[in-house]
């Protein structure tokens, strides 16, 4: 079970973010989460959005350069100690986490994580064998509705 993640490559100069999400909010697309990591010409901004095929269609009419990546998402308790337990799980099957990123849900005591790792089925039955909830895209995409 995956979400959609779209990854935009951004030149690192003034202004660029906020073309991007100028370009996401004139279009009526709603984030859910975001991450940014940079160096020193470029960023890659990855997103999480409510609809990601509108995002897609309207970030290439925008002409960025984007990708979609299939990526994990997990709820957990949103208390001290509960990501140790997913990562422990996936460390113990030997399944390396490149990224990841977390938000907050509305739901008290509730957040979510997005994992990018190799084999998301694999990483997927792991969490679940483990007592790990794996989000689907529904609950994703309208955690924070």
């Amino acid at each position: 079970m995956t979400i959609e993640q779209i990854s935009v490559f951004v030149e690192n100069a003034p202004g660029r973010l906020l073309e991007i999400m100028e370009t996401l909010g004139n279009a009526g697309i709603d984030l859910r989460a975001l991450s940014i990591g940079d160096t020193a010409r470029f960023g890659v901004l990855r997103l999480i959005v409510k609809d990601p095929q509108k995002a897609v269609t309207v970030l290439r009419a925008a002409d960025y350069v984007i990708s979609v990546t299939p990526v994990l998402a997990v709820s957990l308790e949103d208390t001290p100690g509960s990501l140790v337990k997913i990562l422990r799980l996936l460390s113990d099957a030997a399944i390396t986490v490149e990224y990841l990123y977390a938000f907050a849900a509305r739901k008290k005591n509730s957040a979510y994580v997005v994992f990018r790792v190799e084999d998301n089925a694999l990483a997927s039955a792991v969490l679940e064998s483990g007592g790990v909830k794996v989000a689907g895209a529904a609950e994703i995409y309208d955690a924070l509705s």
